[in-house]
């Protein structure tokens, strides 16, 4: 084994026990150290991502978010998920629309992705194109109620009142209370 690839996995190693045992500071510093001497580390740049938006430092982490997609265009849906959950968090509702067709274009299965796409396009009004997003995460998701619930906000929305009542009446079903929070926030009943 190298001294650099030993290097790389005493940090590597450090970096987890630091954040088993709660230290974070210590971890940044690992997971900075392992960038310096390997810029574009994937492992590095998603760990310190992760770390910096626990803590609520998005716009630091978006920079490795940025920097991890750049490097990795390819490597993982989950990364470009992650750098759209980032934007959104900080209001870049444009870019955030363009991470999350990315995530989706590498794995049209990821259905955390498609609902974040439904909530961007929402906070866009493109009611319609949320639609097409948000049918495809209940495809995937069919019993979380958190798609349906904005499916049917958004068929308010649209004014098509009878596609709402519609999927408070499917809610109905297994998650009630979520379809009588529906009702009371729209007035439809079924």
């Amino acid at each position: 084994m190298s001294a650099s690839r030993f290097d790389y996995l005493w940090l590597k190693l450090r970096a987890m026990a630091a954040l088993v045992l709660g230290r974070r500071a210590m971890a940044l510093e690992c997971f900075g150290r392992m960038l310096q001497l390997w810029p574009g580390d994937a492992y590095a740049l998603a760990s310190r991502t992760h770390v910096l938006a626990q803590d609520g430092r998005h716009e630091e982490a978006l920079v490795d978010a940025r920097a991890l997609a750049a490097a990795h265009p390819q490597r993982s849906a989950g990364d470009w998920f992650n750098l759209a959950f980032l934007l959104e968090a900080t209001q870049r509702f444009d870019e955030a629309e363009q991470a999350f067709r990315r995530a989706v274009e590498l794995d049209p299965k990821l259905d955390r992705a498609w609902y974040g796409l439904g909530l961007v396009l929402i906070r866009q009004q493109r009611f319609d194109e949320a639609v097409a997003a948000l049918k495809r995460n209940t495809e995937l998701q069919p019993m979380s109620p958190f798609g349906w619930y904005q499916l049917a906000r958004v068929q308010f929305d649209r004014h098509q009142p009878e596609e709402a009542r519609r999927i408070i009446r499917h809610l109905k079903g297994f998650e009630p209370k979520v379809a009588a929070q529906l009702e009371r926030e729209t007035g439809l009943v079924p």
